[in-house]
């Protein structure tokens, strides 16, 4: 048997990738992460698929799943929120099947920062302005950061930053980037992007919390920060440039 490792993507159903839909349809057993994964993607399951809600699982009884249905022989669909790359706990998972012997594949998903690019309607990469996007977030329970991986070390570049998981910490955010971005530098903030109840707060870091005081946000948010998220009066990229010649435009 195997396990699959499906990014189930950012919320909307259809916004998995095709090989993970066709993977779901196939198992008889599907795990997912009920609290952050849309149970609208069940409707992949086949008829009669053995369902775990793993949200109130330990790692312990995650395990257990995959030994049960190791000596079923049948493959289970492991579904986790957008991509797998990122904060996704697969890796601990995957280190527990390989101490089983147990083989298991890895399907990407559209990640949640892309979805909320989306919604914004913005290209998070500008000519001139910003061609760095780093995602981040901060620390937590479930997680510390490095040391040497701080808001105000990324910010230092300039770059545009995605913070995951972080909205309860917006004043600490709005602290440590003030002074490397302005008060004026554009933030937005999207709640569940590709969710039927999405939602998008626009401000600056100058006044971004007290427009989230006015519209509570309690969790699964994403924060941008960047000049690129109100950029207009940029030069053109090159690409596109009728002089600009490269190998498959074929201009003289």
């Amino acid at each position: 048997m195997t396990v699959h490792f499906i990014g189930a993507g950012p919320g909307a159903a259809d916004l998995i990738t095709v090989r993970g839909r066709d993977l779901i349809g196939k198992c008889p057993v599907c795990l997912y992460a009920g609290s952050i994964v849309s149970p609208d993607l069940l409707a992949y399951c086949p008829e009669g698929a053995r369902i775990v809600d793993t949200a109130p699982l330990s790692l312990d009884e995650i395990e257990a799943e995959y030994l049960r249905a190791a000596n079923a022989g049948e493959d289970v669909a492991r579904l986790h929120s957008g991509d797998l790359s990122v904060w996704s706990a697969v890796a601990e998972q995957i280190r527990r099947l390989d101490k089983h012997g147990i083989a298991h594949t890895m399907t990407p998903g559209v990640p949640a920062f892309a979805a909320a690019a989306a919604a914004l309607g913005r290209e998070l990469t500008i000519p001139g302005i910003a061609q760095s996007l780093v995602l981040t977030r901060v620390s937590g329970r479930a997680s510390p950061m490095p040391n040497d991986e701080t808001l105000a070390k990324f910010g230092a570049t300039g770059s545009t930053l995605a913070i995951h998981l972080a909205i309860h910490a917006l004043g600490q955010v709005v602290s440590e980037l003030t002074p490397l971005y302005g008060g004026e530098c554009p933030v937005a903030i999207v709640v569940k992007a590709s969710w039927a109840d999405e939602r998008i707060v626009r401000g600056t870091l100058g006044d971004i919390e007290a427009r989230v005081v006015a519209e509570p946000i309690e969790r699964t948010a994403i924060i941008f920060v960047g000049p690129s998220l109100s950029a207009a009066d940029f030069r053109e990229s090159s690409l596109y440039d009728p002089t600009y010649q490269r190998r498959f435009r074929g201009r003289e």
